[in-house]
């Protein structure tokens, strides 16, 4: 894992090179705290900033081939690169070093740009190639390490982080409203668009191709389900078979993921995702495997029981770092910052300090469960998808609506509501189930409330625009025929997991202290094979994940094989109104501070702080609502000069 920076120009520079790469490498130090390099040639710069972890000795970043011809600033990790090592060999190539980022400038050498079909990693690089004068940018398939690109005066800049970008002269921190309304409708910024006006992300599974013909941003891989009344392309195998599969490729995926010249620790939540992945690698772990939690004061986020159950099966070492509101409350601002963007939930502040407890524990990986829940199923939202169809296909049924009441077991105050309302919540009518979205609209809707703070300002800026028109309408076009288990699998693994899960709560606080996050789940050969599972064997009746906990069912004690799904979750508003609330809060929520940035109603939000203070949030909404413009606020205090409202230290890393 490492920063990475860079340009192309297509003429003269009116600015020092030089000492601008140099900005924009230190914009992203934290990234890559263990060495820095530079290449400057003609019309293009390369910057990176270190984090060695494979190669630790000949691994300097950026690398150039035999010749000279092509340089790469890498960052990731190519989980295949022994295998593609060894057959790049025998094919005749020559290595200098034992890293993986040199079987990338071969692997380009021999397949050009279709040179990333080849790797099974996450990573994130650009490849300067002088002959053609061509520049490549590529990211991995699921999206797990960032890239973002800005075009300014003829010239193409590109960046691990948005922050990078700003040190350019001409681009600065300008909220583009239109991903502030996709924020507060789906949690994140439809890719390419950033919650910079003029900043933009490379999609996953894309490659940018910047030359004299123009810059082209295509697709190499996409996710896909078989549509759903083609027997022939759905696994029918004996599910004893399929799970059989399903364990190799996930231990295998584990074993490459282990693969380093420094210790590998594992994040243990508790739930069944880690736990797999942790019993996994303490298959290939030689010595005693370190673990790494979080655990809340309040028993309702609190896992620490079911983190010690396998603690206790793995025997592992284990380190449990506690996480007091107060604490997510005194690192906000930095959360904020490192995310680079609004956030609805403060989920990701105990991660970023987890993140800071385990690299001072001198662990700069660790492999953890995320993708799980995407591509078997996990999540409480397929489950009520699936009983609101049965309820809409059955309306006069008294029975099936009582589920409702089974699907969040951990959320007390959703058990107290009336029948009436449950099913008007989760809007259980037959008119929506032709909608794409039909899926995920209760949730959309939910976190679309937060809209009602806006200023008229921000209204008019957005009048006209319909941002669920523009997701459906960036559906593939053979997502129609798709079962709707898989559209709902897909909504959440292509937009959601690269849009917030693997970047505001997983790359980028685990990178704002130099820790690289590995995701056996993900390995897109276990995507691709879960996608062609039958659907009866994700969820079975209730029972989420059905075919996952089968296969693992050796591995985990009883009680976490059987444990009911309960999500990430933090103290949301609560968080911030104690009475030792720190000032920002009231500073950047006061009616002075809101007129400044022009994003929200102050009447509206003095009204929702009143109601969050008082104990009288309406759940997932209000706090959403109350996050959603907190972190704005802050947004704006960080980057846009404009909008400071106070000294606060941009990207500070706590």
């Amino acid at each position: 894992m490492c920063g990475i920076v860079g340009f192309l120009r297509t003429r003269p520079s009116a600015t020092a090179d030089h000492p601008l790469l140099q900005r924009m490498i230190d914009a992203v130090a934290h990234r890559g705290p263990d060495g820095q390099g530079l290449y400057l040639g003609e019309g293009a710069g390369l910057g990176h900033a270190r984090l060695s972890i494979i190669g630790l000795a000949a691994g300097r970043q950026p690398m150039a081939n035999a010749d000279g011809t092509l340089h790469v600033t890498f960052n990731g990790e190519i989980f295949n690169y022994v295998e593609l090592r060894e057959d790049l060999i025998r094919r005749g190539r020559r290595f200098r070093t034992d890293s993986d980022t040199e079987v990338i400038l071969h692997l380009y050498e021999e397949m050009g740009t279709d040179c990333v079909k080849a790797m099974n990693g996450d990573f994130a690089f650009a490849i300067w190639d002088e002959r053609r004068r061509r520049l490549m940018l590529a990211r991995d398939r699921m999206g797990v390490r960032p890239l973002f690109y800005a075009q300014r005066d003829g010239a193409l800049f590109f960046a691990s982080e948005a922050k990078a970008l700003l040190q350019v002269p001409g681009i600065s921190a300008e909220l583009d409203p239109v991903a502030l309304d996709q924020i507060f409708t789906l949690w994140f910024p439809l890719s390419p668009r950033t919650p910079f006006k003029n900043v933009r992300e490379l999609p996953p599974a894309h490659v940018l191709v910047a030359d004299s013909g123009g810059m082209r941003v295509k697709p190499y891989w996409r996710l896909s389900y078989p549509d759903a009344d083609d027997a022939g392309a759905w696994d029918r195998r004996a599910a004893e078979d399929i799970e059989a599969e399903l364990r190799a490729l996930l231990f295998d995926a584990t074993r490459i993921r282990l693969r380093a010249d420094v210790p590998v620790g594992a994040y243990l939540s508790g739930g069944l995702d880690s736990s797999v992945v942790a019993a996994a690698a303490r298959r290939f772990v030689a010595e005693r495997l370190r673990t790494f939690s979080v655990t809340f004061e309040d028993a309702e986020f609190d896992e620490s029981d079911h983190q010690q159950t396998m603690v206790r099966a793995l025997g592992t070492e284990h380190t449990a770092l506690p996480c007091a509101k107060a604490d997510i409350a005194a690192h906000f601002p930095d959360v904020v910052a490192h995310a680079e963007g609004p956030i609805l939930r403060a989920a990701p502040a105990p991660l970023f300090l987890l993140a800071r407890r385990t690299r001072a524990a001198g662990f700069k990986v660790v492999l953890t469960g995320e993708g799980a829940d995407e591509i078997f199923a996990g999540y409480d939202i397929f489950k009520e998808a699936k009983l609101r169809r049965f309820c809409a296909r059955e309306p006069g049924s008294r029975l099936r609506p009582l589920l409702l009441r089974r699907l969040y077991p951990y959320l007390p105050g959703l058990q107290g509501q009336s029948q009436k309302y449950l099913e008007a919540f989760f809007a259980t009518g037959a008119d929506e189930l032709g909608d794409p979205l039909f899926s995920h609209l209760p949730r959309l809707r939910n976190t679309a409330a937060a809209k009602l703070f806006y200023s008229a300002e921000m209204r008019a800026e957005l009048a006209g625009y319909d941002c669920l028109a523009e997701l459906r309408e960036s559906l593939p076009a053979d997502f129609v025929r798709w079962h709707p288990l898989n559209q709902a699998q897909y909504l959440e693994t292509a937009y959601l997991l690269p849009g917030y899960i693997l970047s505001s709560q997983g790359d980028r606080m685990a990178m704002a202290h130099a820790v690289e996050g590995r995701f056996p789940f993900l390995d897109h050969r276990l995507v691709e094979f879960a996608a062609r599972i039958p659907p009866a064997l994700k969820i079975r009746g209730l029972r989420e994940k059905h075919v996952l906990r089968a296969a693992m069912k050796d591995v985990l004690p009883p009680s976490i094989g059987a444990r009911t799904k309960q999500p990430y979750r933090a103290p949301d508003a609560q968080s911030f109104l104690g009475r030792e609330a720190p000032a920002y809060v009231s500073e950047c929520l006061s009616n002075a501070a809101l007129r400044h940035t022009g994003c929200f109603d102050p009447k509206a939000v003095e009204k929702l702080v009143a109601k969050c203070r008082a104990g009288r949030a309406m759940g997932f909404r209000d706090n959403a609502a109350f996050v959603g413009i907190l972190s704005t606020q802050l947004w704006h205090r960080a980057f846009a000069p404009a909008g400071a409202l106070s000294p606060l230290t941009p990207y500070a890393v706590a």
